[in-house]
């Protein structure tokens, strides 16, 4: 996962943000429209009503970050669950615009920035702690996004790391073969 080492906490959290915005991309590019739409069952969310909810939070939480309560009082959680985008390209631009407001938001931190105090629903949080509490949240929504791809894709799915049985295979082709791992 690390390209590079680095000690930013700001650089690597954009990496790890950049990395599951991919990973969901390459996973939504493997469906059908229609099965960005298709839900498993009557509980479950569509990948549309993930990535509408996804967008939402993100609008939600980085707009204004250091200045205002990252829950905007025009927020409208629970609409985020239902009456997604009608099209993959209107869908895929809700989430471009939430991925920019996150990005917009922390791309100009530095790590300097961390101890800063910022609002979540009226609870401080620290500039670090906001941003693992995005990670963990976003990277459990791109898991679903995967999980339901995969399930809609079925046969044409392309795995997005190392494929099943293939380990060894991707481990000689990266330089981790046993001779290297002594």
């Amino acid at each position: 996962m690390a390209l590079k080492f680095t000690t930013s906490y700001v650089e690597d959290s954009l990496t790890l943000f950049r990395y599951y915005k991919k990973l969901a991309e390459h996973a939504m590019e493997q469906v059908t429209d229609e099965q960005l739409f298709a839900v498993l069952d009557g509980e479950a969310n569509s990948i549309a009503i993930v990535v509408k909810h996804m967008a939402g939070n993100m609008r939600s939480r980085w707009t204004d970050f250091l200045t205002t309560d990252g829950e905007k009082p025009d927020r409208d959680r629970d609409s985020e669950f239902v009456d997604p985008p009608a099209t993959r390209k209107a869908l895929l631009d809700v989430w471009e615009d939430g991925w920019a407001r996150m990005f917009g938001a922390l791309e100009p931190l530095s790590d300097a920035d961390l101890g800063r105090t910022v609002t979540i629903r009226g609870e401080a949080h620290s500039v670090m702690q906001a941003i693992n509490r995005q990670v963990a949240h976003y990277t459990h929504h791109v898991g679903q996004i995967v999980l339901l791809a995969k399930h809609f894709a079925h046969d044409r799915w392309q795995s997005l790391s190392v494929p099943r049985n293939q380990s060894a295979e991707f481990n000689r082709k990266v330089g981790m073969g046993k001779a290297s791992q002594r």
